[in-house]
């Protein structure tokens, strides 16, 4: 039976390597087609983002190369949204540095690039980004042991969480303080963190449970005639969620251009 699972593992991981080409081979023969600059970064961004899926990989050299290559065209893409002033392209492209330069273990560098992606999310009043770059900052202060910085940085998340009702980052918030407890030797904190974090992501399933219960009654009583599909019921889920008006994050200068 262990045999099997093996194998069938195996086969799963050498199906998604061949998928994993195949996008590549696509992307960069659409990437030759392109002549003008401003439409090769996006296409670089995709490139980058088949090498940035390395996690699925175990052969460590050929995990090494995905790495390398996630960076190398990530900069390319990061120099080109430089050149049009493309901030949500920066962003992005910063996430993505951040994340390979993370799992190298390389903080410095990581803490560096969130930083960035923390300013533009700021300037934009982006507040889910800005939040979830204050997660991703937390955790890169966790592992350098940091872990006054890390409060600090979590206990902002949280604030913005709650006070822009965003319950699913304020769950991750929460997840994460209960990373931090347990690494600082306090797993009774720990513990309660956690806790915090499910009560939260089951009340959301609740919540959504309702809606959907609300939007099929909705739907029975005033298009009796017609089948309700998946599609009209999205429709109607759209329709009766009410917006929710971010309040303004503090403002940092954007990073210098590159």
């Amino acid at each position: 039976m262990k045999k099997l699972l093996i194998l069938t593992l195996l086969i799963l991981a050498g199906v998604k390597l061949q998928a994993a080409a195949s996008d590549l081979d696509s992307l960069k023969q659409k990437l030759q087609l392109i002549t003008n600059d401003s439409l090769k970064a996006p296409v670089y961004t995709e490139i980058a983002g088949v090498y940035l899926k390395y996690d699925t990989i175990s052969n460590r050299r050929r995990k090494l190369y995905y790495q390398t290559e996630a960076l190398n065209y990530t900069m390319m893409a990061l120099h080109l949204y430089s050149r049009y002033s493309d901030s949500t392209g920066l962003r992005v492209s910063f996430d993505n540095l951040a994340k390979v330069y993370a799992s190298q273990r390389k903080f410095s560098q990581a803490k560096w690039f969130i930083l960035q992606s923390n300013n533009i999310s700021r300037i934009k009043n982006d507040i889910p980004n800005v939040i979830s770059s204050l997660i991703k900052l937390s955790t890169v202060k966790m592992e350098i042991k940091d872990y006054k910085l890390a409060m600090r940085d979590l206990n902002e998340a949280l604030s913005l969480s709650i006070t822009n009702k965003i319950p699913q980052l304020e769950a991750a918030v929460q997840k994460n303080f209960g990373y931090l407890y347990n690494r600082m030797d306090n797993p009774a904190k720990g513990a309660v963190a956690l806790k915090r974090a499910d009560t939260i992501l089951d009340s959301i399933k609740a919540k959504e449970a309702a809606t959907m219960l609300a939007i099929e009654k909705f739907a029975r009583d005033t298009i009796p005639a017609k089948k309700i599909d998946s599609a009209t019921k999205k429709k109607l889920a759209v329709a009766m969620k009410k917006p929710v008006k971010a309040k303004k994050a503090p403002s940092k200068k954007i990073v210098a251009a590159l």
